[in-house]
């Protein structure tokens, strides 16, 4: 842990009924005499009343009751709802948003009963939240981040740089107006002022933000990051089409027992195939979802896209002759 952490740890156990033993402080966060002293006047500087009572190895430090918080207590479901909103976010690993988690999670530790605890110790080996491949935050890719959340909060407009899937890098004047969570990666919904249009971007691509601290904008009244994805088919929005799609007989349980669309519909074909229709945004990310079940999925409709699905395929059976 660093000193911060330790810090919060420190004002939690003191807060405790009974307070903590300077002893335990001092092995459990591997703290000198020497170190705990200047700790301690660190947090009765922030004006926390620090109580200091015995001697030697019966020293125990604790908190005023007046100061601190009593009389709440989680309950099991609730320790184990905090337990995967954790695993859920680990993909958020390097960034500020995992260390804020963990540091609100810490000052929760009051709030947990010894006898959950015990059973919240146990909790990695009883249930898993199995990872997915999450996207890798640099720290320089955490200081974009900060400028972002910073820039949302004030309303303040960016100055970007902007690096495509091609490797094409091009600037951009952004008006930002959501940080979303997708498949284990951050997105921003924002507003392309040069082309007037809400557009998404992929938050680990941006190699140059800067926040325009003197100048603000408006959202749009009526702006909800809900609507703007409406017809994706995942984070990418587009103008939405009839789409039908025809599955064989291997996969439609796997189909038919997901919600990959809020307007999808299913059906059955005259050969027995699974029909699945949806009025979807037929994006780069509905055809990766097509191709990905080979042989047993057929574009009905909209021509456009069951040509674009047979060319993709063409060229991957041709690696293969």
């Amino acid at each position: 842990m660093n000193k911060a952490q330790k810090l919060v740890r420190m004002v939690e156990w003191m807060g405790s009924p009974g307070g903590v033993r300077v002893s335990t402080l001092m092995d459990k966060l591997e703290l000198d005499a020497r170190t705990l002293r200047r700790y301690l006047e660190d947090i009765r500087d922030l004006g926390l009343p620090v109580s200091d009572g015995g001697r030697g190895q019966r020293r125990v430090l604790s908190m005023d009751p007046v100061w601190r918080r009593t009389g709440v207590q989680l309950t099991l479901s609730e320790v184990l709802s905090l337990h995967f909103g954790r695993t859920l976010f680990d993909f958020l690993k390097g960034t500020q948003f995992a260390a804020d988690l963990n540091g609100a999670l810490e000052r929760l530790q009051p709030a947990i009963s010894q006898a959950h605890q015990d059973l919240a110790s146990q909790l990695d080996q009883r249930f898993l939240a199995v990872p997915e491949p999450r996207k890798v935050y640099t720290p320089t890719i955490n200081e974009h981040i900060d400028a972002i959340v910073t820039s949302l909060i004030y309303d303040n407009p960016m100055q970007t740089t902007y690096r495509k899937a091609s490797g094409v890098a091009k600037n951009y004047t952004l008006e930002p107006y959501t940080l979303a969570t997708f498949r284990q990666g951050l997105y921003l919904f924002a507003r392309d002022v040069r082309a007037n249009q809400v557009k998404t971007f992929a938050v680990e691509r941006f190699t140059d933000v800067v926040r325009q601290r003197a100048r603000r904008f408006e959202v749009p009244a009526g702006w909800t990051p809900h609507a703007h994805i409406a017809h994706a088919f995942g984070i990418i929005s587009g103008p939405p089409a009839a789409v039908t799609i025809a599955f064989r007989e291997r996969v439609m349980a796997y189909v038919r027992e997901r919600t990959w669309h809020p307007t999808q519909t299913f059906g059955t074909r005259p050969d027995g195939r699974l029909e699945l229709r949806m009025y979807v945004a037929v994006t780069v990310e509905l055809e990766q979802w097509v191709l990905g079940f080979g042989a047993d999925a057929e574009v009905i409709e909209p021509e456009p896209f069951r040509e674009r699905i047979a060319e993709e395929l063409r060229a991957a059976s041709a690696w293969y002759a």
